[in-house]
């Protein structure tokens, strides 16, 4: 027997197929430049890109994407920085959600919960924040989704926004942003937090160039 959650996946793909039939063949695109102009210098921060593989590029679809590893000066774990960007959604190719894709890599999600963060311009960003481990290896995540100047968090509401404003403004762009850090041997779980937000607050400011508001 399917789950209500399935059925709600279902309902939303229905409804969202519905209504970009409806509304044309094409979406109203508006210009961003391509993620690889993110800065690799973002405070004490300084990156190194690690291109994703042909095998995870046909899973995604159709989008600009950026895959870094982020070294801070000061010693610590480095941070490791995710964005999938979607100009359309229209053909099918949809976000997809850390916690349908980690746990097939054997990761298991420990806890979660959705907070508000506040950027260095004092800007708020609605994230969930996750602790997932696989074996003895933990990491803490931020991830949520990023669309018309809007953060989301449930990936339920994204789709629902994306169907919304698919009517209003016949757009259906969107991204993903995920920030993950692991949580050394013998370190706090709040140090690891601690780092994951302290980036994510210098990062964030830069998105609208790359995430059309």
């Amino acid at each position: 027997m399917k789950s209500p959650k399935f059925w709600t996946i279902l309902l939303l793909l229905l409804a969202t197929a519905f209504v970009l039939q409806s509304r044309g063949d094409t979406d109203r695109v508006v210009p961003s430049e391509p993620l690889s102009r993110l800065p690799e210098t973002i405070g004490s921060w300084t990156a190194k890109d690690y291109p994703l593989d042909d095998a995870t590029l046909e899973v995604l679809g159709k989008g600009d994407f950026l895959n870094r590893i982020y070294s801070s000066q000061i010693p610590s774990a480095p941070v490791s920085l995710f964005i999938g960007y979607f100009p359309t959604q229209r053909t099918g190719q949809t976000m997809h959600s850390p916690q349908n894709c980690l746990p097939g890599a054997g990761w298991t999600f420990d806890w979660k919960k959705y907070v508000d963060l506040e950027d260095v311009n004092g800007k708020t960003y609605r994230v969930g924040e996750y602790l997932i481990s696989n074996g003895e290896t933990k990491q803490f995540v931020i991830y949520w989704y990023q669309a018309h100047g809007r953060s989301v968090p449930n990936e339920y509401v994204a789709k629902l926004y994306m169907v919304t404003d698919a009517i209003r403004t016949n757009r259906t762009d969107g991204a993903l942003v995920r920030v993950i850090t692991q949580v050394l041997p013998g370190e706090p779980l709040e140090a690891a937090e601690d780092r994951a937000i302290h980036f994510t607050r210098q990062m964030t400011p830069y998105l609208p160039r790359f995430i059309p508001d």
